[in-house]
């Protein structure tokens, strides 16, 4: 004896595929069936017009998952490349860094010849103001070792002066800039007439990215726009190196000296490269 859940289960599967059928040949214009079940497919149509937009929509589905994986791994692919062209970019970047070092070296061992030229990365600066001190990857292991008597100057790629090394441990030193009220020079006018004087860095003027000239004796024939470089006294600093530009000119309180404000010539704001002097043993 059949059990009644079977029976429905084939009446459900004979009923269906016995509709499939109809549709199908219903649908062919030279069929019989297509004028006999015209009246039914007012019923008909919408389950297939509904039947064939849920498979577009399962199918339109999955087409989008498959095209979503596939921009994710193309993207992935544009990302690596990115990251390889940056790579790419930065490495000539520090490939022409390191030319424009060497040949700025060259070129100041031309105007210095008693000196040894060594370039140098700016690494760190101190908190503070961008004229404070700096760090740079020369030290002790580079032949520089800063002691009570002696130190060395520092310059940029157009031979201008930046300062002098402050300190020094195996592998870094730190710059004193000559905007910093610590720094001081002997300097003079450049002309060979030029008064002698000393610059130094001014809390009052730093700010401003000046630096001061004083001890110039009231006779010196000082104005603004006079090029001021070092003068090669003292042994540390080389003589002519560029410091800066005479911005004003004024009197002090005795009388017996005048002072002046001077524009450096460096930019601090964008060293990333510096080199340091130091002179060669005879």
């Amino acid at each position: 004896m059949q059990k009644p859940g079977r029976n429905r289960i084939f009446v459900i599967a004979f009923t269906t595929v016995l509709l499939l059928a109809v549709i199908v040949l219903s649908a062919l214009p030279g069929s019989p069936l297509h004028y006999l079940t015209t009246p039914i497919s007012v019923v008909i149509s919408p389950i297939e017009k509904a039947f064939t937009r849920g498979i577009d929509e399962v199918s339109g589905f999955f087409q989008s998952l498959t095209d979503g994986q596939r921009i994710r791994r193309e993207n992935e692919a544009l990302k690596l490349e990115n990251a390889r062209l940056r790579n790419q970019i930065s490495q000539l970047e520090d490939a022409g860094h390191q030319y424009n070092s060497l040949k700025n070296a060259f070129k100041l061992k031309d105007l210095y010849d008693q000196y040894d030229i060594v370039g140098a990365r700016v690494l760190t600066r101190e908190i503070g103001l961008w004229f404070d001190v700096f760090r740079i990857d020369v030290g002790t292991s580079d032949g520089f070792a800063v002691s009570g008597t002696e130190s060395f100057a520092v310059v940029d790629a157009e031979s201008n002066l930046i300062g002098r090394v402050a300190s020094t441990d195996l592998l870094t030193g730190k710059v004193l800039p000559l905007l910093h009220e610590g720094f001081s020079v002997s300097a003079r006018i450049n002309r060979p007439d030029g008064a002698l004087m000393r610059v130094r860095g001014s809390i009052d003027l730093k700010e401003e990215g000046y630096c001061l000239a004083d001890q110039i004796t009231v006779g010196a024939r000082l104005n603004p726009g006079d090029l001021i470089v070092t003068s090669g006294l003292g042994g540390l600093f080389p003589a002519g190196i560029p410091i800066g530009t005479v911005v004003s000119v004024q009197e002090t309180d005795t009388q017996t000296q005048r002072q002046a404000t001077i524009e450096p010539f460096a930019d601090f704001n964008q060293l990333t490269t510096v080199f340091v002097m130091k002179g060669i043993e005879p």
